[in-house]
């Protein structure tokens, strides 16, 4: 598995990875009952939100006519899903992980970078925590509305949320006790310090060619929202 630490402001860095089976659910733990039937659940959305990002039109065109209310609430919604899944991949990913290679910016050393590593995943963890409690909560609730007719549109939202949190604080706990970090410098990382100052044009011009450089197809859409959207 391979990880990448991208700089998203000044002294702020975001742990980022990418791989052909990215669209592919995480495993379902080897479990029974209504924990699996949750589980199997999550896989289906998450397949689902792939399946819709991969098709999806991209650009300025992709909004450039909107459709109705409900076709628009729609794209919202699986908008906030791929944000959602896009921030808590690695930490899926890093579950049953023994030895990551960590690719950081060239213009800090190895100890500097692993300890960021760290930070990050230990604030991830305290974070997906408290949601996950306070998402089980709404799951108990939402089972009260299985009588009504039609989807429990809630109790699919928590499933998701509380599914996803769980495996986020599995992956991070796996990050933090169990995973040997290879740390490699990468200049190209480097260069993507201090972009997310510059114009939209410029800076989506930059960014993907480091991206292509780097082999990652899906950075610069995550750049964009982790730098320039909270910058």
């Amino acid at each position: 598995m391979e990880v990448y630490l991208v700089p998203t402001a000044p002294d702020r860095y975001e742990l980022y990875c990418e791989s052909a089976a990215d669209h592919v659910p995480p495993p379902i733990d080897a479990s029974s009952g209504f924990w699996k039937r949750l589980q199997e659940k999550f896989g289906a959305v998450l397949a689902a939100v792939e399946r819709e990002q991969d098709h999806a039109p991209s650009g300025p065109s992709s909004s450039a006519h909107p459709a109705g209310i409900m076709s628009r609430l729609r794209a919202r919604v699986l908008r906030w899903l791929a944000e959602r899944i896009a921030e808590q991949r690695l930490l899926w990913k890093l579950r049953g992980q023994l030895e990551v290679r960590a690719f950081f910016p060239a213009d800090i050393d190895a100890p500097r970078a692993l300890e960021i590593v760290c930070r990050c995943l230990s604030t991830d963890a305290g974070r997906h925590q408290r949601w996950l409690v306070i998402d089980t909560i709404g799951l108990l609730f939402s089972l009260l509305l299985i009588p009504l007719p039609g989807p429990n549109v809630v109790g699919y939202y928590f499933t998701f949320r509380v599914v996803g949190h769980f495996l986020a604080v599995r992956g991070a706990r796996q990050g933090l006790k169990a995973v040997t970090w290879q740390m490699e410098p990468s200049a190209l990382l480097a260069e993507l310090a201090g972009l997310e100052r510059l114009p939209s044009a410029e800076r989506a011009s930059r960014v993907r060619a480091i991206a292509d450089q780097l082999g990652l197809s899906r950075l610069a859409r995550f750049f964009e929202r982790t730098s320039v959207e909270t910058a």
